[in-house]
């Protein structure tokens, strides 16, 4: 057995020796561009997508490049499903929340309002049903559909007053996507367009919104929302993890070689657990100088959560009735959910209840 393993070993040394790279170094080089929902600013979220095409090329030894567009350059952060949808890009990376008003079935990656948290959603995605039903359901839009980075809760809510009841939402202008928007839209907020981070903290400054979501500390303080809104209202239950997709053209996928295919799924799988660690890293630090620059967190008063959450479900039940995509995805993801709830009770909750209250 020795012996012949000598040899084995020995004629792989001369295979190498020899010059001959094994084949998948004799692939074609293979070139992709994938354009971002994120500007080059939102360094976390935009260096999600740059960090899968290093891998990428790394595991493929160069022959499979990925080319990265940050958003406006090759299309708007929400002209990039269409992009690949229609083939003009192989690949996008992006989040739900972009896409809800063409089909509320997209919520399903972390839009929706008192949804599962990360660890939670990434366990539907990966051992639950999660992953197979949204690949269903983005099939029918010509792409394949990878989870790829999470930012954990969307944990923040700007606001110019404090609010004290439910009254305090009528008549009040917000910035929340998806979902969200149509809950605060029940409780009587008039709930404006989309607009980039920019436009977000100028209409706070300038008074034109009274309100808008949050993405994480880190990214609200790069942002410089505290110095607009001083009062930030937590939980974020309009987005329990807020989940970022990788879409590519079913076509260009089907073209790729078997080893490809691998390893753009190793290195989406990466990302995915890298981004959400980035953020759980970052985010206690910004936290804490958000407090000390004068941001006052408050938590939401409990019968204006119970509020939001009545709002949510009754909406969230509608929606089945006209969206059979929806009530498919949905109708399990609650269920999912509801066993992880029950669970959790007896063991994350408590635990974690309990070392927030002590001194470590």
């Amino acid at each position: 057995m020795q012996r012949r393993f000598l040899i084995q070993r020995g004629g792989i040394a001369g295979v190498l020796a020899a010059g001959i790279a094994p084949a998948a170094h004799a692939q074609a080089l293979t070139r992709w561009r994938l354009a971002s929902s994120f500007a080059k600013s939102q360094d976390l979220l935009f260096g999600a997508a740059e960090t899968l095409a290093r891998k990428v090329g790394e595991m493929s030894g160069g022959r499979f490049q990925i080319e990265v567009h940050a958003a406006g350059e090759l299309m708007s952060p929400q002209g990039v499903l269409d992009g690949v949808q229609r083939g003009a890009i192989e690949a996008c990376h992006t989040a739900a929340s972009f896409f809800v008003d063409r089909n509320e079935a997209f919520a399903l990656g972390g839009a929706i309002p008192f949804g599962m948290n990360a660890r939670q959603l990434s366990a539907w995605m990966t051992e639950g049903n999660g992953l197979k039903l949204a690949r269903e359901f983005h099939a029918g839009f010509g792409a394949l559909y990878f989870p790829c980075g999470s930012a954990g809760a969307q944990r923040l809510g700007w606001f110019a007053h404090e609010i004290r009841s439910v009254r305090d939402f009528k008549g009040l202008k917000v910035r929340f996507d998806g979902l969200a928007g149509r809950v605060l839209a029940r409780l009587g907020a008039v709930v404006q367009g989309p607009a980039s981070g920019v436009d977000i903290r100028d209409a706070l400054a300038k008074g034109g919104i009274g309100a808008a979501e949050g993405l994480s500390p880190y990214d609200d303080q790069k942002l410089g929302l505290p110095k607009v809104a001083r009062i930030c209202h937590f939980p974020g239950w309009w987005s329990g993890a807020m989940q970022l997709d990788l879409l590519v053209h079913q076509k260009a996928f089907d073209a790729l070689t078997a080893e490809y295919k691998a390893i753009l799924s190793a290195a989406s799988a990466a990302v995915h657990v890298e981004l959400l660690a980035k953020y759980d890293v970052r985010n206690p630090g910004a936290l804490r100088q958000l407090a000390s620059a004068g941001a006052q967190l408050k938590p939401f008063p409990r019968p204006v959560l119970d509020a939001a959450f009545k709002e949510s479900m009754e909406l969230c039940r509608g929606l089945g009735a006209g969206n059979p995509a929806w009530k498919k995805i949905h109708d399990d993801y609650r269920a999912f959910q509801q066993n992880r709830l029950f669970a959790d009770r007896f063991t994350e909750a408590p635990f974690d209840a309990f070392l927030q209250g002590a001194k470590l």
